[in-house]
C-alpha cells in the first residue's frame, strides 16, 4: 500500500512539473499571423525598462517617444525590454545616431546594441543587462556577436549562455567571423564582423574602410534571423555574422544604452521568410 501511494505521489508531481514545463513553452512567441512590432511607433507598451541604479525606474526619461520614433537619449546604462518571450523570428531593427554622448564615453565610439534570447532575472550581467546573445550596435562594430553568461545577483550561480560559429583570426588575433573557418563555442567574449577594419579605434566617429553601417546621420538598418539555434546579423542587407547551436535558443529583447543618443524608427519581428527586402532609402 506504501509503495502504491509512493508511486502516485510521484506520478502527480511529474505531472505537475511537465505541466509547468509546457506552460512556460506555451508562453514563448513566435511569429506566424503577420508582423509583431516591438515598438509600436505611440508609446511603450508592451516594453519595461531596467537601467543601473535605478532598476525599473526611469526618472532621467531615458526611453521616450518622440515623432513617433523611440528616443534613447543615452544617459546611463541599461535597457528597454520586451515582455514577452520570443523565437524563431526575422527581427528588424532601423536607427540612427544622435550627436549626445555621455560622461567616460563622450570621446568615444557611439555604443549601443540589441540583445537576443535574454533569460534569467533583469541585472542578471553586469547589474545592467541579461544573460543573452548581443546584436552588437557600435560605430565601426555593427553586427558583432557578444555572448553574455550572466550571474544570479541573488545566488551568484551562474546563468549560461553559449553559441557556436566558425572563425578567422585578424592581424591582432581577435576572433573574426568566417563562414567555413575553424568551429569555436563560446559561452562568453565576442566575434567580430567579418569586415571589422583591423585598426578600429574607440572614438567617436570612427568609421572602418569596409563598414557596411550607414554614415553617421543616415538610418542603418539591422536584422536578426534567428531559426531554432541558428542566428544570422545582416546590416543593410548584407550577411555580416552568423552562428548556431545557441543555448537558449529564445527569450526576452532588449535595446540598449550605453551612453550614446540613438533613435529608433522600426523594431519588429516577421515570421521566417516574410521580412521585407532592404532596400536603400
Amino acid at each position: 500500500m506504501y509503495l502504491k501511494r509512493l508511486l502516485t505521489i510521484t506520478c502527480v508531481c511529474l505531472a505537475a512539473v511537465w505541466s509547468v514545463g509546457a506552460e512556460a513553452e506555451d508562453k514563448v512567441i513566435t511569429p506566424k499571423d503577420g508582423v509583431i512590432h516591438l515598438f509600436n511607433g505611440k508609446n511603450l507598451d508592451g516594453l519595461y525598462v531596467w537601467n543601473r541604479g535605478t532598476a525599473y525606474e526611469d526618472p532621467r526619461e531615458i526611453f521616450t517617444v518622440k515623432d513617433g520614433m523611440l528616443h534613447i537619449s543615452g544617459d546611463g546604462y541599461g535597457g528597454l525590454i520586451t515582455k514577452g518571450d520570443y523565437r524563431d523570428y526575422h527581427m528588424v531593427i532601423e536607427f540612427k545616431w544622435g550627436e549626445k554622448t555621455w560622461g567616460k564615453r563622450e570621446d568615444r565610439a557611439r555604443d549601443s546594441g540589441v540583445l537576443i534570447h535574454c533569460h534569467g532575472p533583469d541585472g542578471g550581467y553586469g547589474n545592467t543587462w541579461m544573460a543573452s546573445i548581443e546584436a552588437q550596435i557600435i560605430e565601426g562594430g555593427v553586427g558583432d556577436i557578444l555572448v553574455l553568461t550572466g550571474k544570479d545577483p541573488k545566488t551568484g550561480e551562474a546563468i549560461p549562455t553559449s553559441l557556436t560559429t566558425k572563425i578567422t583570426k585578424d592581424r591582432d588575433g581577435e576572433k573574426v567571423w568566417k563562414k567555413d573557418g575553424e568551429e569555436i563555442t563560446l559561452s562568453s567574449g565576442r566575434i567580430n564582423w567579418f569586415g571589422r577594419d583591423p585598426d578600429w579605434a574607440d572614438k567617436v566617429g570612427f568609421r572602418g574602410k569596409d563598414d557596411v553601417e550607414s554614415k553617421f546621420g543616415e538610418w542603418t538598418r539591422m536584422d536578426v534571423i534567428s531559426k531554432g539555434g541558428e542566428i544570422e546579423y545582416l546590416v543593410n542587407g548584407v550577411v555580416v555574422n552568423a552562428g548556431y547551436n545557441a543555448k537558449p535558443d529564445h527569450g526576452k529583447l532588449l535595446v540598449q544604452t550605453e551612453m550614446a543618443e540613438m533613435w529608433v524608427r522600426k523594431w519588429d519581428l516577421y515570421p521566417l521568410g516574410e521580412a521585407p527586402k532592404y532596400k536603400k532609402k
